[in-house]
Order: C-alpha cells, then structure tokens, then sequence
C-alpha cells in the first residue's frame, strides 16, 4: 500500500488522461493457469474491474470504458455465453447501489437493446439510477464492435439524408462522431490491453485514432492499481503531438 501511494505521488496531476479505455483479456488463460473453468476466470476479471472503477474514482479520470462483451464473443461455445449474460445480469444488480453511492455514472456502447431482456431492462434502471451523477464516467462497451459502429453511423446519417434533416455537404468528423456509440466522450487517452495480446480486436476504432497503448502480460484477473498507475505513469511520459510537431 505504502510503496502504492508513492508511485501515485509521482503521478503529474496536469497530465492525467481523461479518458482510459480497457480491454479486459486475459480471463480463460488465467483460469486455465489456476486449474480452473472459464467462467471462473470471467467472474474473478468482474472483481478486477470493481478494484479499478474505485481506483479510476480516486485518481479523478473522467472516463473509464471498458471492453465488457464483443459481438464476436457470441461465437464462444453456449454455455460460456450463457454464463456471461448471467454475470453480466448478477454485477448489474449488485452493483449499482455501490457505483450510485460513489457517484459513478453508468452508460452504455453497443447494441446493447439486442441482448436478453431481462438484462437489457437491468441495464435501462442502472443507467436512469445513475444518470444525474457526475463523478467517473463507467463506459461499458457490451454488444459492441468497432466495424459494427460505424456502419451503424453510416446508416443513420444516410437515412436522415434521404429524409431530407441533413444535407450531405455538411457530413465532417465532427457530425460522424454524433452518431457513434460514445457521442458526448471524449476519445481515449489511453487504451490498455492486459494479457499479452497485442492487438484492437474491433474496440473503438474510429475514437483511438491518436491513443496511447500500452500493453502488459499480466492477465486482467490479476490487473491491480499498481498496473494502472504503472500505465498513467508511462503515458505521461510520452509526447502526443496528433499528426504534428513539438512546438
């Protein structure tokens, strides 16, 4: 703990992202590592993801998304998809009283209405419980593809070209970004990906156009604050210039 809040002390107040995004990777190795089931490692990453919504709290982030379930993943064996929707339903209820009592605001990026009702209506009281708090965002990307995104902003500016309420020469960045998932965000600072994996995997690709990555072996089960700090402390370190030079 003492050595925890030293490397927090060395952290630049000025140069804090406002806006971290998680792929959470790494659950079905680290079971398999323990001898355990898949499941297993998903509900230990659950826990996980609670440590660092407290840690993200207190070191004032504003934004923190996290890669929670793909539209890839439903290609996973039922059983395990199954049980993902049940954990998914579970932290939903246990755990907003928790996030609304500490001022975390719960939103949501994907096609989340398409999944099971009872979860998609836990995740309409989570988010009503929670809308009028304004300490850390929670971004929780579920249903979610980056591809799957954009086609769906293409579709909705089309369709409201054809009806006549947008005129095709006024489609710039700034407009497209109004009908992604994450409109009223700001883009990432800092993506990070646990588990050794060195890839996106179809997560935020419009909004990490100019964010940091860094990447760790460590498995998201046993992700700790220690690695965030590790992650803020390296970002500061570098120099974001977005397509431009030092001045």
């Amino acid at each position: 703990m003492k050595e925890t809040l030293n490397n927090i002390k060395k952290l630049s107040p000025d140069k804090m992202p406002q806006h971290i995004a998680i792929i959470m990777d790494g659950n079905g190795r680290w079971a398999q590592k323990n001898g355990l089931p898949r499941i297993a490692g998903h509900w230990a990453g659950a826990e996980t993801l609670k440590s660092i919504v407290e840690s993200c709290s207190k070191l004032k982030i504003k934004v923190l998304t996290v890669f929670a379930f793909s539209t890839e993943n439903w290609k996973r064996p039922i059983e395990e998809v199954s049980s993902l929707m049940n954990l998914l339903l579970y932290y939903f209820k246990k755990e907003v009283d928790a996030l609304h009592k500490n001022n975390v605001k719960i939103v949501i990026s994907g096609n989340w209405e398409e999944l099971p009702e009872k979860i998609a209506d836990q995740i309409r009281k989570s988010m009503t419980k929670t809308q009028n708090n304004s300490g850390l965002i929670l971004n929780i990307a579920l249903n979610y593809g980056g591809r799957s995104e954009i086609l769906f902003a293409c579709k909705n500016i089309c369709t409201d070209v054809l009806n006549g309420d947008l005129c095709i020469d006024k489609i710039d960045e700034k407009l497209f970004e109004q009908y992604l998932y994450t409109y009223g965000l700001p883009d990432p600072d800092l993506l990070i990906r646990p588990s050794g994996e060195l890839r996106i995997s179809n997560f935020l690709l419009w909004q990490i156009a100019y964010s940091e990555l860094w990447f760790t072996q460590t498995y998201w089960p046993d992700f700790k604050e220690e690695d965030l700090i590790c992650a803020i402390y390296d970002y500061q370190t570098r120099e974001r210039r977005f397509g431009g030079l030092k001045k």
